[in-house]
């Protein structure tokens, strides 16, 4: 009988036993990093770091979705500090490669600095305006919305940005040679306005941090694009 009562005893121990670890790995799986990703219901990562599919799809067709909460810990920031930066050159080769597959496009050239994107290109088409602006909404969909993007059908240009290629934002004059090459930019095609608040370049109404627009503040007139 005794023994009897401890072997039920004995097995009511390993399943409490394996009930709590089964919680503490549940647990562990719902704050698997940092204690700040919550896990869907699959147990993917919501940051789907190694593409894993999230269902019998495969990684390229995922769909994304990120959420995060705030530590109760005050002050903690562990969790965010390896967070990603915007990789410029990256950008430039994305926007270059995307822009190559544009219709009558058979040359790009891409720079992109702290604030802005130049894209000089070489095309075969009968109408500028529209090829410069689908070259502009390209480059606008892989930057940060605070990007302005000026782009010039002139291949002659090309060395023009090419020279900026090894410098950065703290170069000596840097803002002004960029200003100077932008405003020959402004002379070819820059594609249409992009809404009520915003020029051709992505420039807002009033900018008061940019130069160049001075269309909008002062009434200065822009260059007239080449082949308008």
């Amino acid at each position: 009988m005794k023994r009897s009562w401890l072997a039920v005893a004995f097995g009511t121990a390993v399943a409490l036993a394996g009930c709590a670890q089964t919680a503490q790995d549940e647990n562990t799986n719902v704050y698997k990093r940092s204690g700040n990703t919550i896990n869907v219901t699959d147990r993917n990562e919501l940051y789907n770091e190694k593409g894993v599919p999230n269902g019998d799809d495969t990684p390229l067709n995922n769909f994304g979705y990120v959420r995060h909460q705030k530590s109760p810990t005050l002050g903690d920031v562990n969790g965010y500090n390896n967070m990603p930066s915007f990789n410029r050159e990256q950008a430039a080769d994305i926007i270059s490669k995307l822009c190559t597959q544009l219709p009558n496009i058979k040359d790009v050239a891409t720079l992109v600095t702290d604030e802005e994107v130049l894209v000089v290109y070489d095309a075969d088409t009968n109408n500028r305006e529209q090829t410069a602006d689908q070259v502009k909404k390209t480059a606008l969909s892989v930057v940060p919305r605070y990007y302005h993007v000026y782009v010039a059908d002139n291949p002659q240009l090309m060395k023009d940005i090419e020279r900026f290629g090894r410098l950065d934002s703290n170069a000596r004059n840097i803002d002004q040679l960029l200003d100077a090459t932008i405003q020959q930019m402004l002379k070819y095609p820059q594609g249409k306005k992009l809404n009520d608040g915003e020029n051709e370049n992505g420039e807002m109404i009033n900018e008061t941090n940019d130069e160049l627009d001075r269309d909008f503040r002062d009434g200065t007139p822009r260059p007239t694009p080449k082949g308008r």
